[in-house]
């Protein structure tokens, strides 16, 4: 056993006796030590009932003959942290999150871990840890939250951001705002639709790290998730005994499944920043290209909030993610070879079956032939830029006007609120990418405003969208703003053409006159020059190579 060495042997004499300050003895000793990666707080609707989560896996793990040992991990709401100075934290905490990981198992010898996330950053970066340290890992998250309901329709968060653009325009009332904020979020879990916790949540599943039903099994159905946690104890415990690292589970064929079920799902643009910064950590490259080339010959065939009106918990009615993979191996983008925590892909879904097919359509009646996420490339973007093509209406899939530039997220906002932005224009969100926001902010409050508002433009950033977001909202536009690239030389006027079915994205200026903006360019002063966030923006690379620290 790898705890051996902090356990074992004469000079270790001291460990043992810290060992017995806490109450664990010599026959928990003899076992091996399994931490519990608990990202419990009071501030995250889906973190608030994983104390629950984390004792059903202490007692899965004790029963298969291990001793759970529980530890922390931070957690940031993205949803509370949205549309102000906050936003700038939540993707530079997943580095954090999973230094810490390292850190407390590299420290103490740990056998195995199962590690406990359920919202945005916390998935990928327990993901990202488990690759970073390699010893036997499994997922087992909180769950999804249940829709809300007003006047007889299923509601969740995204309705709630989008409701603020509604009330500003007098489209509703201050009671009928006040009326459905306090319905659009029943309870504990991550937010109801595919947005990113719950796209990296299933896609954990896909990767291999999950059980079957982690992405969908709503965390109101408490048994089941407790079941769900339950197993994972005695899954741990046999990945040690086989020698069963993430690195085995987490290979190509893993990867390339994931960016398929992405693709099928129609799931949250910013899975390919998360994808692609897990794949890192394992050793793999992920290229935007691979992304583009799966997306060509996947089916998009579940349409869910904010794509649609399904939530997850119809998607887990409907067979859940083994379902989805079942029903794409007939489009031959699955690996069913691929090994998981709990054996092979074929294996995982032989016996899957869509059981709601209003939710899951089949690969002959898809709702569109590609895959839900589109990479563009031009001059406004020489290193790409993403789009969820799925939650993009037809008559903005292609779309040129004249650019509206804004510096900062605050910036449009104030726009917004005082009526300046036009049907039309092509509103530009610069500055706020990795290193310029800096943390790459997600800018679920514009795109909300303009939709409930009803304004018709389109929106660029350097920075993110959420995965509530819907319109032809592109992001992660590389090179980003404050290394100087293209996007930082727009001016008020220049004519933008997007063209998503032919993933083309450009600013109609020249070479010439482009070179000329660029040598008067200067590069402005950091926004933050202190702290976390300073040493953030000095390491952090751009969005295309997954944000990570370099």
């Amino acid at each position: 056993m790898h705890s051996n060495i902090v356990k074992k042997g004469s000079t270790r004499a001291a460990h043992r006796s810290l060992f017995y300050a806490m109450g664990y003895d010599q026959e928990d000793l003899n076992k091996p030590l399994i931490g519990i990666v608990n990202s419990f707080n009071e501030i995250i609707p889906g973190h608030g009932h994983l104390k629950d989560i984390v004792q059903a896996a202490k007692l899965g793990v004790a029963a298969a003959g291990g001793t759970p040992m529980e530890f922390p991990a931070i957690g940031i709401c993205d949803g509370i942290a949205m549309g102000h100075k906050g936003m700038k934290y939540p993707l530079p905490s997943r580095e954090l999150i999973a230094d810490s990981i390292e850190a407390v198992a590299g420290g103490h010898a740990f056998d195995g871990l199962i590690l406990v996330p359920n919202c945005d950053k916390i998935v990928p970066a327990m993901l990202m840890a488990a690759a970073r340290i390699n010893i036997p890992c499994v997922v087992v998250s909180g769950g999804p939250m249940l829709a809300g309901r007003y006047q007889g329709k299923d509601i969740s968060v995204s309705t709630m951001f989008e409701a603020a653009g509604k009330f500003e325009a007098g489209k509703i009332t201050a009671d009928e705002l006040d009326t459905m904020e306090k319905s659009a979020c029943p309870g504990c879990g991550s937010c109801a639709g595919l947005f990113t916790a719950n796209t990296m949540n299933c896609l954990t599943e896909v990767l291999g790290m999950g059980l079957p039903g982690n992405g969908t099994i709503p965390a109101a159905y408490t048994g089941a998730r407790k079941t769900l946690a339950k197993r994972a104890g005695s899954v741990i415990m046999n990945l040690i005994k086989n020698n069963i690292r993430p690195r085995d589970i987490m290979t190509s064929k893993a990867f390339e499944n994931a960016i398929a079920v992405d693709m099928g799902i129609g799931g949250s643009s910013n899975t390919v920043l998360h994808l692609t910064a897990i794949a890192h950590e394992a050793g793999i490259a992920l290229p935007l290209s691979l992304f583009e080339t799966i997306s060509a010959k996947t089916p998009y065939i579940t349409k869910l909030s904010p794509s649609g009106t399904h939530h997850m918990q119809d998607l887990n009615e409907a067979g859940g993610i083994n379902a989805v993979m079942k029903e794409l191996t007939k489009a031959g983008v699955i690996h069913t070879d691929a090994l998981t925590v709990t054996g092979l892909v074929e294996d995982r879904i032989a016996n899957a079956e869509i059981t709601r097919d209003d939710v899951i359509h089949t690969i002959e009646n898809p709702y569109r032939n590609t895959g839900g996420i589109a990479v563009l490339s031009g001059n406004l973007a020489p290193d790409n830029a993403i789009v969820k093509e799925s939650a993009v209406k037809e008559d903005m899939l292609v779309f040129e006007g004249p650019a509206h530039v804004f510096d900062s997220e605050e910036a449009i906002i104030e726009a917004l609120l005082a009526k300046e932005v036009k049907d039309g224009e092509v509103v530009v969100i610069r500055y706020e990418g990795p290193k310029g926001g800096p943390g790459m902010k997600e800018m679920l409050n514009p795109t909300a405003i303009i939709t409930g508002m009803g304004l018709k433009v389109a929106l660029l950033t350097d920075g993110r969208f959420s995965g509530a977001t819907q319109g032809a909202c592109i992001g992660h536009i590389s090179p980003e703003a404050m290394e100087g690239g293209p996007i930082a030389l727009v001016e008020n006027g220049d004519q933008i053409a997007i063209d998503i079915p032919n993933r083309s994205l450009v600013v109609k200026i020249s070479d010439e006159e482009m070179a000329a903006r660029r040598h008067k360019w200067v590069q402005p002063e950091p926004k933050i020059k202190t702290g976390y966030l300073s040493r953030y923006a000095r390491l952090v690379t751009s969005a295309n190579t997954g944000a990570v620290l370099k």
